[in-house]
């Protein structure tokens, strides 16, 4: 819901850096990868029961998300590197609530459960709209120049990253806290598969397979 607004705040410095980064020989797909070994570095240190420190990492992390794009766009854009940059991500925001089940099992095992099952959710009904969406030859850059079409939603990106920050904030809170945000998972995939419906049927995409 956030990210149009943020992507017009965070992209022209996040280019200017992407430009200087490519003029020292920083490839996209190499940010990518390091902004998934911050992220797993984060997770890491969450597990062990240090989520206050995991924010740097976490952040760090973020930032790459961000930079890869602009090094690209800097670049060269390849359809390798978003698919490389979309996996990442998904890696990335499993193993986040991963980690604080592994932290406390017997207090964050049912929440983190739920959280991954509603996170699975949302991200099959993004992924499945983006594919229709490709058939459909329909575009959109409302999240900047993308190599595969970004359905806006209830939670996006922006949001997702504000609720990590939180749960490392306040791990003890993160039972009740996964179990809002997994509530508005399942909210923004539902309104996803229903704008969807009415999206792809005028385009005659009514089959279901």
């Amino acid at each position: 819901m956030l990210d149009t607004v943020a992507r017009r705040l965070i992209d022209p410095p996040l280019n200017r850096l992407g430009r200087g980064l490519a003029r020292a020989g920083a490839t996209a797909d190499g940010v990518t990868l390091a902004g998934l070994v911050l992220g797993l570095a984060a997770a890491l240190l969450i597990a062990l029961g240090e989520s206050h420190w995991a924010l740097l990492p976490l952040l760090a992390s973020r930032l790459a998300d961000g930079l890869d794009g602009a090094v690209a766009r800097a670049t060269r854009r390849t359809d390798w590197g978003g698919y490389l940059d979309i996996a990442c991500d998904f890696a990335f925001y499993g193993a986040v609530p991963l980690a604080f089940v592994l932290a406390d099992p017997a207090a964050n095992g049912v929440a983190g459960a739920v959280l991954l099952a509603a996170f699975y959710f949302n991200g099959t009904t993004f992924l499945g709209y983006a594919i229709l969406a490709e058939k459909a030859k329909i575009e959109t850059r409302a999240q900047g120049v993308k190599s595969l079409y970004y359905s806006n939603g209830l939670l996006e990106g922006t949001e997702t990253i504000g609720f990590f920050v939180l749960i490392c904030l306040f791990p003890g809170g993160f039972p009740p806290l996964a179990a809002i945000f997994a509530a508005l998972c399942y909210i923004s995939g539902t309104v996803r598969i229903i704008g969807a419906r009415r999206l792809f049927r005028t385009h005659g995409q009514t089959g279901t397979d």
